[in-house]
């Protein structure tokens, strides 16, 4: 058997980049690419761009960080609630569904390969665009048609530093 599916190394930034609010992120692996099962994206982020507390009723979410240093709220239905973890350059950060988290970069920014099993989120983030500034509030219906569901507010840089 001969395998005929998508094989190969992808260089950084060698993808197609989609804008979401102020950034943009590279779609390094999409659900198309994996019938499905997975989709990954590289994103630059900065302290700015953390997401609302949520969580994904229908996939897993993983992170690796490729720069800088991220820190974590993970499983709570507040930012107080949540375990509270940094991980540096070169951690692996994994988010079963239906588990409330968000992140921020706590350096300048951050690199980070955000990965979702299985894959369909990226409609999602596709749909949204670009923006002057995060407006999570106002999809809420777009967001949980892709079933993720906002639990609180992103976490404030100068409440956690």
């Amino acid at each position: 058997m001969v395998y005929a599916g998508p094989v190969g190394v992808r260089a950084p930034w060698s993808q197609p980049e989609t804008r979401y609010y102020g950034g943009s992120f590279e779609q390094t692996l999409s659900e198309q690419d994996t019938a499905g099962s997975l989709t990954v994206m590289r994103a630059s982020c900065t302290p700015d761009d953390a997401p609302p507390l949520h969580y994904h009723t229908r996939e897993d979410e993983f992170w690796v960080i490729l720069s800088g240093s991220v820190r974590f709220w993970v499983g709570g239905y507040s930012l107080t609630e949540c375990v509270v973890t940094e991980a540096p350059a070169g951690s692996f950060v994994y988010g079963p569904r239906n588990i409330p988290h968000t992140f921020q970069s706590i350096t300048d920014s951050a690199e980070v390969l955000v990965g979702n099993t299985p894959g369909a989120i990226e409609g999602y983030f596709k749909g949204i665009g670009a923006a002057e500034e995060r407006q999570d509030d106002q999809h809420l219906d777009f967001l949980e048609s892709y079933g993720v569901i906002i639990v609180g507010p992103p976490p404030i840089w100068s409440d956690w530093n």
